[in-house]
């Protein structure tokens, strides 16, 4: 979600409270912003140049911490991917300063008035970042897609590349992108299909300044260039969680699908915003049916990706397969080093993996370590994210109370009926009994307290 306009200043206090209640990270200490001015100029000595291959990235045209750059290839009827990771694990030494901070943190937190980063940002932001204007190092990785769409690593190594083009979501089309993006992208998106992969990745939410005053909650729909961005890192992120599961080590991310109760509600959601669920479709086939660009539809997408278990880390386990039910594989976090602290460990196994070597024991030991570090980091993150959209609901209805809505029950708890509205983008909850889900019914807005990020309502009838 990102705030355009807070003429009264409820989505800054809000915001503020955010931050303090979920203890996001401010400045770093003087001795890590210390440690990171020196990492900045370590020199890379154990990097190929690759400097003369023609790598670009694409991404939001504000971003500045880069995490890939890429180029594609044909070899015979394979498509190789050449997938340019940031060498964190290069500059951040093991038991710095930087290190420590970083474990500490787990993960770039995201706020629509900035972000609390995992590293300072003359790392983040520069040196470690694949940004144009210089040569970077980087952990390059080279991925071959068959005409099926399935991925395979064939190396892995470091490597100095420069960034000849940054393309920006809001502004490429894909044919200025490199020859081969649009057939690669069909190919994993394909293979996706053919998985029974329940992947959705819905538009942002945003707020903005109404017409008239007050405040809208409206979608940024995706790009198709965003699209094919994301089937780059997954097919990356695949082919490394293969490689490492068949040599018996790794840590990877794992998701349980919906239960039965969330799959009703999610039913009972479609209802609420008019949305058509086929009779007899399952969740996959009807999420492929939804286009983001359509707010009710983007608003379902955005159900769905709440409605599953989370999402977690485990470390390879003799004897079990690590499963996303989300991807329908099995599945690794590696592209996001600057953003996330255990791909920089995933990166380094896969280095060592890829080069029959030993895979150090530092690594090892921190995969052991990790997945509480990171489910707690997460934890973290998607409670800011929660809480976000829960002001940005309060500040979209200020205003309104007394204004009556039609909504549909989602859910029954111990706590009361949860409803989706039928006419905002809104989920809450109202105080009812001897009702279904699936029900429609008529509610008027008590309150919207943007103090607290709470709405509250009342049944009619």
């Amino acid at each position: 979600m990102k705030a355009l306009h807070d003429p009264s200043g409820a989505l800054a206090r809000g915001l503020a409270a955010i931050r303090h209640q979920f203890d996001v990270p401010g400045a770093f200490p003087a001795e890590v912003l210390a440690a990171a001015e020196l990492a900045a100029k370590r020199a890379p000595t154990a990097h190929v140049d690759r400097t003369g291959e023609d790598f670009v990235t694409l991404d939001p045209a504000s971003s500045t911490d880069l995490d890939q750059a890429f180029r594609i290839e044909a070899a015979g009827g394979d498509l190789l991917l050449h997938y340019a990771i940031a060498d964190v694990a290069w500059l951040v030494q093991g038991g710095d300063p930087l290190d420590v901070e970083a474990w500490k943190r787990g993960v770039t937190v995201y706020l629509p008035d900035g972000k609390a980063p995992l590293y300072p940002p003359v790392l983040s932001e520069n040196a470690a970042s694949l940004l144009p204007g210089g040569p970077r190092p980087a952990v390059v990785f080279t991925v071959r897609v068959d005409p099926a769409g399935m991925a395979k690593l064939d190396a892995v190594e470091r490597a100095l590349i420069v960034n000849r083009s940054k393309f920006a979501y809001e502004t490429a089309q894909v044919g200025e992108l490199p020859a081969g993006f649009a057939a690669f992208s069909a190919r994993i998106h394909g293979a996706e299909a053919a998985r029974g992969a329940a992947r959705v990745d819905p538009p942002e939410q945003e707020v903005e300044a109404a017409d008239g005053g007050g405040y809208a909650l409206v979608f940024r729909p995706r790009s198709p260039v965003e699209d094919g961005n994301a089937a780059l890192s997954l097919a990356c992120n695949l082919a490394v969680a293969s490689a490492l599961f068949d040599h018996q080590t790794g840590l990877f991310r794992v998701m349980a699908a919906p239960d039965p109760r969330a799959l009703g509600r999610l039913q009972h959601t479609a209802r609420a915003l008019k949305v058509e669920w086929p009779r007899g479709a399952t969740l996959t086939q009807f999420e492929k049916r939804l286009d983001g660009a359509i707010p009710a539809q983007a608003a379902m997408m955005s159900a769905i990706r709440r409605a599953g278990s989370g999402a977690s880390y485990e470390p390879y386990t003799p004897g079990v397969t690590p499963w996303h039910a989300a991807i329908a594989g099995t599945y690794v976090h590696a592209t996001a080093p600057l953003r996330r602290l255990a791909d920089r460990y995933v990166c380094q196994a896969a280095l060592a993996v890829a080069n029959s070597q030993p895979v150090p024991a530092e690594v090892a030991a921190a995969f052991a370590a990790l997945p509480k570090v990171m489910d707690e980091a997460d934890m973290r993150s998607n409670g800011v994210d929660r809480a976000v959209i829960d002001l940005a609901e309060a500040v979209v209805l200020t205003g309104r109370e007394g204004e009556k809505f039609k909504a549909v029950v989602t859910d029954i708890d111990e706590r009361g009926a949860r409803i989706q509205l039928m006419s905002e983008a809104v989920v809450s909850r109202v105080p009812a009994h001897r009702v279904e889900p699936g029900q429609e019914v008529d509610v008027r807005l008590v309150t919207a307290d943007t103090e607290r990020r709470l709405l509250t309502f009342e049944r009619l009838g």
